[in-house]
């Protein structure tokens, strides 16, 4: 398999290497308050069976990867969930199991292999959390060094998880955007490669491998996926490895994605229906979809138009609904953003075929962010002295 770049908006094709982000021609007009203009896709040259090897289908040679636990993780149906609602084929892809306990690590170790062959040590990004503590997790383990910048309001867990694993860590005084800004100035004026969202072609790349696992665990394309979407990255992630499973001729069509974003945070709902993205603060406790300006927003938003694909919105209040009743009926704890899906999938559900294969993408561990979590459940406020004082119930704290 040969593999090349290609220009999503022009359509130039250009080799691949570490010197080349986005397209040098259409990036010249970027506006800093719209979407990247320019992003690469990379472009498979040749043909392959159903037996094939993901890392057949991935631009970096398997011996450069880390040996580390990324991807393959399971895909699962919540019996009483099923029960309850009326879906007997709906599904969790729980990418809780990754490495660092997120969906983030599917890009982190492409990129992580990606700098390996190319015989690069530092890699820096901006992130809302869960992408730093990927990078450096997956970073740690390849022997190089992750440089990040955050938010401020980046929530603690997070934070810590990435310390842990060795990185240099900047909080921003300001926003994601921000954040974003001066990562990519940083790699600019210090080298190495930049792990940015959509800016590096391998970060959809590599997310494209929950799409080439779904197909394998079900024999077939799943018929809806629900994606939680900030950024609009995982969602433009999720149509690559369809696009090329359809390209190989393995499948017929493309599943229907919903993407689902907050309601304070949702530049691409708006622009599917308005066809214009605006740059409006985003106020979400959902921080892994929480962005002003989603990087890979006039990509995916010509993937969902192209697809059919479908936006919902919900509310803060509606995600952490989701997130605790996920916990409770199915014993899966995801994190607000990742709980999003799940808030989605509830709101359209009377649109949805009952029959049909559904897969929801939990992209996030619950424990990345406890703070959040806590305003879904009531923490005891009193101790007990004795078993007998809780007998008549007095101390049961279920909802």
């Amino acid at each position: 398999m040969k593999y090349h770049y290609i220009c999503t908006d022009c359509k130039t094709e250009y080799e691949l290497g570490p010197a080349l982000m986005v397209c040098p021609d259409c990036a010249r007009s970027q506006d800093r308050d719209q979407p990247l203009s320019g992003i690469l896709e990379v472009v498979l040259e040749g043909g392959i069976g159903h037996d094939f090897d993901f890392h057949d289908l991935l631009p970096v040679e398997k011996e450069f990867f880390p040996l580390v636990p990324v991807g393959g993780t399971s895909l699962w149906g919540p019996d009483k969930l099923r029960l309850e609602l009326g879906f007997p084929n709906l599904y969790f892809k729980d990418d809780t199991g990754n490495l660092t306990g997120s969906f983030k690590d599917r890009a982190s170790i492409l990129v992580s292999a990606f700098v390996r062959k190319y015989g690069l040590r530092d890699i820096a990004l901006a992130s809302t959390g869960n992408a730093a503590s990927s990078m450096a997790g997956v970073g740690a383990a390849a022997g190089q060094r992750v440089t990040v910048f955050l938010p401020k309001t980046v929530p603690r867990a997070k934070i810590v998880q990435t310390l842990q694993y060795g990185a240099r860590v900047y909080k921003v005084e300001g926003n994601y955007d921000l954040a974003y800004e001066f990562s990519l100035e940083y790699s600019r004026r210090k080298g190495g490669l930049n792990r940015n969202t959509a800016y590096n072609p391998l970060t959809i790349e590599g997310k494209k491998t929950v799409s080439l696992e779904l197909y394998r665990q079900l024999s077939k394309p799943p018929d809806t996926v629900f994606v939680p979407t900030g950024d609009g990255c995982i969602l433009s992630g999720v149509y690559k490895g369809f696009k090329d499973l359809l390209a190989l001729g393995l499948i017929e069509t493309i599943p229907r994605v919903y993407a689902v974003q907050a309601e304070n945070s949702a530049a691409i709902a708006r622009a599917f229906h308005t066809g214009r993205f605006e740059r409006i603060p985003a106020e979400t406790l959902a921080d892994s979809i929480s962005v002003d300006v989603p990087k890979s927003g006039l990509h995916a938003l010509k993937q969902l138009k192209q697809y059919q694909g479908r936006v919902v919105t919900v509310s803060d209040q509606e995600i952490i609904k989701a997130q605790a009743d996920l916990s409770a009926c199915s014993g899966l704890f995801a994190e607000p953003a990742a709980a999003a899906a799940f808030a989605g999938f509830l709101k359209v559900r009377a649109e949805l075929d009952r029959e049909a294969q559904i897969v929801l993408l939990i992209t996030g561990s619950g424990l990345k962010d406890i703070d959040n979590a806590l305003k879904g459940v009531s923490v005891p406020e009193t101790t007990i002295s004795s078993v007998e004082e809780i007998m008549d119930d007095r101390f049961d704290h279920r909802p």
